[in-house]
């Protein structure tokens, strides 16, 4: 059976639902017995990786746009030479790229046809609005153009494409029409199951959110929700976990709303999901998503989440079941529907449970997994 090489630009570990991905992937094909590994620009040289990689931060401080080229570039030059000594035999494989420039990194590093690529789509939209988001581009500046054509380029040459959600698919069916050709799926994220929750658990917050420190997440909004129950009358404690740069901004929004000591902020946790059982509930509060890793994390574990209606989302969550939407724009609504089911613990009970069984039914590893596995070894049509 063909070798499974998860390509990525991003380190082994870390706490984006990216990393999650191919993690979870990864246990899952060697608990199977199935050949894989993992190629990452850190497979090249580390004495010329790290100085090269170090210079980004001196770039970052002097121009933002010169920062992201300096990053792709690199990123994708050392992960291309890690490729093309893994591919230079010509075997049979597949290369899962975990994103475009993964993919062509793959495309110009695959020495014969029998080594196929296949790329995830994990991105909201284009990578070109996640760096503008972040304030790094201009949304519709020359950078970001080119990296949309990137986009385009890269995703219609792939042998197969993987969507974790509906959503994703149709908002780049709409956007490249070059990539109707592509044989595709709709796989969703998937983790591997952490076991039956407890009777009874340590409960030491109310609300736990879970995600890079930065604007696109939205944490800064959470913080106004937990004000706005406050000034209800109801004191909720929030628990932020991972870090970012709005980390300094988030602390001092808190302090100003005055809500310091109701948030804590651990900073980036390797057991980041291990933590959410120890919450009431899971808020998520991103401005888009294309799917929502850590609702999945939050429903393994018997926890109700609460997010916003956006991009993928409503197809991880059951609105009034698993949890409820919230609205992104009025902090005192969400404040109330937060209140509302708080306030019930027999109906947050009942939504951990559906949350649980809808994990096990729609996002559980040992069968998403399989689908997965199923599609990038699937042969390429005549």
């Amino acid at each position: 059976m063909a070798e499974v090489i998860v390509a990525t630009i991003m380190r082994p570990e870390g706490e984006t639902g990216v990393q999650t991905h191919f993690r979870a992937f990864l246990r899952w094909l060697a608990g199977q017995g199935h050949a894989a590994s993992l190629a990452t620009p850190y497979d090249s040289p580390l004495w010329l990786v790290y100085p090269v990689f170090g210079l980004r931060v001196i770039l970052h401080r002097l121009h933002g746009g010169l920062s992201v080229w300096w990053y792709r570039h690199w990123h994708a030059v050392f992960l291309e030479w890690a490729l093309r000594r893994r591919l230079r035999d010509g075997r049979v494989c597949v290369v899962y790229a975990q994103c475009p420039l993964s993919a062509a990194a793959a495309l110009r590093a695959r020495a014969s046809a029998a080594q196929k690529v296949v790329m995830v789509v994990h991105f909201n939209v284009s990578q070109a609005d996640e760096w503008a988001q972040k304030g790094l581009i201009a949304m519709e500046g020359r950078q970001a153009c080119a990296m949309r054509a990137f986009e385009a380029r890269t995703l219609a040459a792939v042998d197969g494409l993987v969507f974790v959600s509906a959503f994703m698919q149709r908002t780049l069916a709409e956007r490249l029409p070059g990539i109707a050709g592509v044989p595709a799926a709709v796989i969703p994220n998937f983790v591997a199951d952490p076991g039956t929750p407890p009777e009874s658990r340590t409960v030491e917050a109310d609300l736990v959110t879970i995600g890079t420190l930065e604007p696109r997440k939205n944490q800064r909004y959470a913080l106004d929700i937990v004000a706005a129950a406050a000034q209800r009358g109801h004191r909720l404690h929030l628990t932020v976990v991972g870090d970012g740069p709005d980390r300094a901004a988030l602390e001092a929004h808190a302090a100003e709303l005055g809500i310091a000591g109701q948030v804590r902020f651990l900073g980036f946790r390797k057991d980041a999901a291990t933590l959410i059982a120890a919450h009431r509930a899971c808020l998520h509060v991103a401005r888009m998503e294309s799917f929502g890793l850590v609702l999945i994390e939050a429903q393994s574990r018997g926890v109700p989440t609460f997010a916003g209606a956006v991009g993928g989302i409503p197809e991880v969550m059951v609105d009034d079941q698993t949890g409820a939407f919230l609205p992104l724009d009025a902090a005192d609504d969400a404040a109330a529907v937060l209140m509302e089911w708080l306030g019930n613990p027999a109906r947050l009970a009942e939504s951990g449970r559906q949350a649980r069984a809808r994990f096990l039914e729609c996002f559980e590893s040992q069968a998403v997994a399989q689908r997965l596995h199923a599609f990038l070894l699937a042969p390429r049509p005549l």
